[in-house]
């Protein structure tokens, strides 16, 4: 069982039987508040910065070098979802061998302690089973169990250090992660109360803290970040993930921004074709779902709740991609999304409904 603390008031604590420790860090963390807090561990220790926001598999290699040339037995990750990604998948590869490619040989749990600190409120990633790394321009989903950290260390404090974009960006994914979790077909009791949690936060503090930079706000976004993370962990993403992956890397727009221009489109495509629900509970049983998550998010009906969602994008600005050769674009979208993804989608859908999805999200120049 994960351990999930606030404050890194106890990080050496965490990190005594420990004798030697791989800090994975992203761009910011010389802004950080709480940097002193990290470099001032009674545990030596070597810095891994070298990867990019949409981390590739030769990063990830080049981290499990200097793990191993570093004779580490702990890795301390210190950043964003691509930071803590990275450690996830460093701790996975460092005992497998290095005559075949990584992500083909088998998974297996290891003894290297792992410990997230996140520094945006968005991925979840601290406390997910899943990582995203890049191999020959593909994503490529890394799951086990064994990567889930054994801490992730919650503390809001990093956050007023975010750019304004970024904070938006985390915070919509957060969001589309909740209502994914919701109505994905692997929802369960537990995942379905995850996801309400989350969401009734975010909807209620998110004003607050991306417009007024208000410190409680910030507190229970990151929270509710890390319970959609949970959540998620439980379910897997739906449609709004597996179509954003492509926009991601076609237009250059951060993850959660591309997710959120997604979601819209799709919640209002499942609610005009509810009957061709494939989740076994039954199109009656999604209905509802659409309903509780509107409730939720504070709206009287599924319509209202997906308007009261783009009204949030246009009030954080968040615009849709704009394509010079839309045609083009939509020929290479609708060929790339992950047909894994769709089939813990409720509602089924084709590659007709995939292309004019794609064609509502994507604008003309």
């Amino acid at each position: 069982m994960q351990k999930i603390v606030h404050g890194t008031q106890f990080l050496n604590e965490y990190l005594s039987d420990c004798k030697k420790i791989l800090l994975v860090c992203g761009s910011s963390f010389d802004q950080l508040p709480i940097k002193d807090d990290i470099t001032g561990i009674d545990r030596p220790y070597v810095v891994f910065d070298q990867f990019t926001s949409n981390p590739l598999y030769e990063d990830v290699s080049k981290g499990v070098r200097r793990f191993r040339e570093e004779r580490c037995d702990a890795i301390l990750a210190v950043g964003g979802g691509s930071a803590i990604d990275v450690a996830k998948c460093i701790k996975l590869f460092s005992g497998m061998s290095d005559d075949k490619l990584y992500l083909e040989q088998e998974y297996r749990h290891n003894n290297v302690k792992l410990i997230a600190i996140p520094t945006t409120a968005g991925t979840g990633s601290e406390s997910t089973r899943y990582a995203v790394i890049y191999y020959e321009g593909k994503k490529q989903s890394v799951t086990h169990d064994s990567i889930v950290p054994d801490i992730a260390i919650l503390e809001p404090s990093v956050l007023k250090s975010l750019p304004a974009y970024q904070k938006k960006c985390t915070m919509l994914d957060a969001l589309c992660q909740g209502i994914e979790s919701w109505w994905s077909v692997n929802s369960t009791a537990e995942s379905q109360a995850l996801s309400r949690n989350a969401i009734e936060t975010i909807v209620r503090h998110w004003k607050r803290y991306i417009i007024d930079g208000d410190e409680e706000s910030a507190e229970a976004v990151m929270n509710a970040a890390n319970i959609a993370g949970q959540a998620i962990c439980i379910t897997q993403t739906t449609a709004a993930h597996a179509f954003s992956y492509k926009i991601t890397s076609l237009y250059g727009l951060p993850h959660g921004h591309a997710v959120a221009v997604c979601l819209p489109e799709i919640w209002e495509y499942m609610l005009g074709h509810i009957d061709d629900c494939i989740d076994t509970r039954g199109h009656v049983y999604l209905k509802d779902i659409f309903a509780q998550i509107a409730m939720a998010m504070g709206c009287h009906s599924a319509e209202a709740a997906i308007g009261s969602f783009r009204e949030m994008l246009n009030v954080l600005g968040t615009l849709n991609p704009v394509s010079a050769d839309k045609a083009h674009d939509l020929e290479i979208l609708s060929k790339t999304v992950n047909p894994i993804r769709l089939r813990n989608n409720p509602v089924s859908l084709d590659e007709k409904s995939i292309r004019a999805l794609y064609d509502q999200i994507v604008h003309t120049k």
